[in-house]
C-alpha cells in the first residue's frame, strides 16, 4: 500500500448562493488521503469544512478543480457513475444520523447492502448485528430507531456508513451528538476499522480530542486549508 493513495483533490473551487449572495465556500483546496489514515478538518464555522466533505463523498460537485478516487479521476463523470462508486467506495457518516423511524436498526444498516446487492440476507442480518455489536448496540438491534435516544442513532449511523466495508470513509461530526464515552468508542471503532483494513477517514470536527488523536490535522479558514500538521501539534485553534 506504500505510495498509494485513496482519495486526493486538487484545486477544488466551490461557489454557493446566486448573485450578491454567492459565496466563495472554497478557494483552491487541495490534499490527500492514503490507505491507513485518519485526517481531521477543523476550523470555525461557515470556513467550508462540510462543503469539502460533500464534494469529496460526490455528493456535489466542484465549480473547478478535480478529484481522483484511487487514482481513478472522477469529476466529469455522469451522476449514474458517481452513484456507483459512492455505493461502492465510500461510507459517509452525517452530521445528523438521517435514520429511518420505521425500520429497526438492524434494517436502518441493511439499507446499503441491499443497494449493493453482493450479500444473501442472512449474511446482511449477520454483519449489520456484527457492526451493532461494534458500536455497543447489539441488544438493541430489533428495536425501531424511533425508540433509540439521540446518541445511540447516531451510533447506527456510524455503523450503517461501513455496511458495504467502504475503502473511503468521511464524516461530518460524527461524535458530535455523543456524550464523551460514546464519543471515543465510536472514534476507537473507525480507528480500528481504518487501520486493520488499510482504509482512509476524513473527518470535520470541533472537538480537540478527537482531532489531537489523528494522524494529520488539516485547518482551514475561508475555504483554504491553511495549514497540515502531524499528529501530536497542539493546534492555536483549540487554544482558549
Amino acid at each position: 500500500m506504500v505510495g498509494q493513495v485513496s482519495l486526493s483533490c486538487h484545486e477544488l473551487e466551490r461557489f454557493l448562493g446566486e448573485d450578491e449572495s454567492r459565496v466563495h465556500a472554497l478557494r483552491g483546496v487541495s490534499l490527500q488521503l492514503e490507505p491507513g489514515t485518519v485526517h481531521a478538518v477543523v476550523g470555525p464555522s461557515g470556513c467550508g469544512k462540510s462543503t469539502l466533505l460533500y464534494i469529496l463523498g460526490l455528493l456535489d460537485r466542484p465549480d473547478a478543480g478535480w478529484i481522483e478516487l484511487e487514482s481513478q479521476s472522477v469529476s466529469q463523470l455522469p451522476d449514474h457513475e458517481l452513484s456507483r462508486l459512492r455505493r461502492e467506495l465510500i461510507g459517509f457518516i452525517f452530521q445528523f444520523h438521517f435514520l429511518l423511524e420505521e425500520f429497526t436498526a438492524e434494517e436502518n444498516i441493511m439499507i446499503p447492502m441491499r443497494r449493493l446487492g453482493r450479500l444473501s440476507e442472512t449474511e446482511m442480518r449477520n454483519r449489520a448485528v456484527e457492526l451493532l455489536d461494534g458500536v455497543g448496540l447489539r441488544e438493541k438491534a430489533s428495536r425501531p430507531s424511533r425508540h433509540l435516544s439521540g446518541g445511540e442513532q447516531q451510533r447506527v449511523a456510524v455503523a450503517r456508513a461501513l455496511a458495504n466495508d467502504p475503502r473511503i470513509i468521511l464524516a461530518d461530526e460524527p461524535t458530535g451528538n455523543l456524550d464523551t464515552e460514546n464519543s471515543h468508542r465510536a472514534f476507537e471503532l473507525l480507528q480500528e476499522i481504518v487501520q486493520r483494513g488499510e482504509k482512509a477517514l476524513l473527518l470535520v470536527t470541533h472537538n480537540p480530542a478527537i482531532a489531537q488523536r489523528c494522524d494529520w490535522i488539516h485547518e482551514m479558514k475561508d475555504g483554504q486549508i491553511i495549514e497540515t500538521h502531524p499528529r501530536g501539534k497542539v493546534l492555536s485553534i483549540f487554544e482558549d
